[in-house]
């Protein structure tokens, strides 16, 4: 491809797939033109592009431009990296030969791995889901041919091809590096040049009290419970379905979140306004329990290898489910039939048509709850550390993000109309 009608086709590619103007587009095309003369100066007429040549000319260009005009030719440059990776995948994606079994025997692997190291069930899937993706992106790629480039190229497609958020990208990284450093036992080098995608700062939605309790007024008895309790006590909608009857302290009024994100354990507070709705709960689910224990059902799932180690731990009380399903199911992993915990889909399905019934015009999801529950925390009085110790966040600027919705002026500051 000629020099000239390669930047055409860059300037063309880079419009059309909306990642910057017209108008700034041949800027981008300028900063690759004085890049490849760049590299021609510096190494006889080699151009192809990588990383420490990117490294280089920005580190050359910052002697004498702006600090804004760096990141410019930075992210041109990034850009340019990927058309090209697109423009050689095209062309050779014909000649490669679909490599299927060896990935169905990789993935495979990676499901005996994710097991071994007692990861969630969730985790298993989302890490599945994106290798399945990273295969089709390679075209039937050969295992043992896949490298930093492919990530990164792979990476930059997310990015520019499926305008996926940088959270979602993060998530799809995490799965890859998994897969190199667990399945292909090799280590994942820095992919520095990979097109991030936008970080942008997105408020949540916080309901007041009156629209909560509006909401609660239509959900069934058992469903207005969990909610009611993940908007008591800050829980995700996980933790609240995988409650056990051991975690919950009516005399303290604490609640313990165990295996909670990252798989820490936390303690929250239990609302005591429950206390009486939570006994009345424990006496139905007793019943349950016992016709499980007369027909002589398998136990409830237990984490990691406390079924080895307590095998009859599954069958007592203090372990069955605060919010056990109504009907038996077979467990994905072990294939055995057991009673298991209500599913989060059920109550986020209620939880909709219930804000649809209370004519609430909020985009409110049942973790809007916990923004609530924070949200209220905070216009109350209470310290953004305590908050965060209630969450479970690992972040202190995760918990902040609630400073911008609270309805009180938590800094104290006095508009000078007033």
């Amino acid at each position: 491809m000629g020099k000239v009608y390669q930047m055409d086709a860059f300037k063309e590619f880079i419009v059309r797939k909306n990642l910057v103007s017209r108008e700034k587009a041949s800027f981008y095309q300028l900063w690759v033109n004085r890049f490849l003369e760049f590299g021609n100066n510096q190494n006889s007429g080699k151009t192809n592009i990588d990383e420490k040549q990117i490294n280089i000319f920005t580190n050359h260009l910052a002697n004498n431009h702006e600090e804004w005009q760096v990141k410019q030719a930075r992210y041109a440059l990034r850009l340019f990296l990927f058309f090209q990776s697109q423009t050689i995948l095209s062309e050779t994606s014909s000649k490669l030969k679909p490599a299927t079994e060896q990935w169905k025997n990789l993935a495979d692997e990676m499901v005996r791995i994710v097991r071994l190291r007692h990861l969630a069930k969730s985790t298993e899937d989302t890490y599945l889901y994106w290798l399945r993706m990273f295969y089709s992106f390679l075209q039937g790629k050969q295992p043992t041919e896949i490298g930093n480039s492919d990530v990164r190229n792979f990476m930059s497609h997310l990015a520019v091809e499926r305008h996926v958020a940088a959270s979602t990208q993060k998530q799809a990284f995490n799965a890859i590096v998994f897969f190199f450093k667990h399945v292909l036992e090799r280590e994942l080098g820095e992919i520095r040049e990979a097109i991030r995608s936008k970080k942008g700062r997105k408020l949540p939605v916080v309901l007041s009290k009156k629209e909560i309790f509006r909401i609660f007024e239509h959900l069934d008895e058992d469903f207005q419970l969990m909610a009611r309790l993940i908007y008591g006590s800050g829980l995700r909608v996980n933790e609240c379905a995988r409650l056990r009857i051991k975690d919950i302290d009516l005399e303290k009024c604490c609640l313990t979140v165990r295996n909670g994100k990252g798989d820490k354990d936390r303690q929250t507070v239990f609302p005591a306004s429950l206390a009486p709705g939570v006994e009345e709960h424990l006496v139905r689910i007793k019943e349950m329990y016992q016709r499980d224990r007369a027909d002589r059902a398998e136990g409830v799932y237990l984490p990691n290898a406390l079924e080895v180690k307590y095998p009859n731990a599954g069958k007592e009380w203090a372990w069955f489910w605060l919010f056990p399903a109504n009907t038996m199911s077979i467990d994905p992993r072990s294939e055995k039939i057991r009673r298991h915990h209500q599913h989060k889909s059920g109550l986020q399905r209620k939880f909709k048509q219930a804000v649809l019934a209370a004519e609430i015009t909020k985009q409110a999801t049942v973790h809007t709850l916990r923004h609530s529950f924070a949200t209220h925390l905070l216009e109350q009085g209470y310290d953004i550390r305590t908050i965060q110790e209630l969450l479970g966040h690992a972040n202190l600027q995760t918990t902040m993000i609630y400073t911008h919705v609270a309805g009180k002026n938590t800094l104290g500051v006095k508009s000078p109309l007033d």
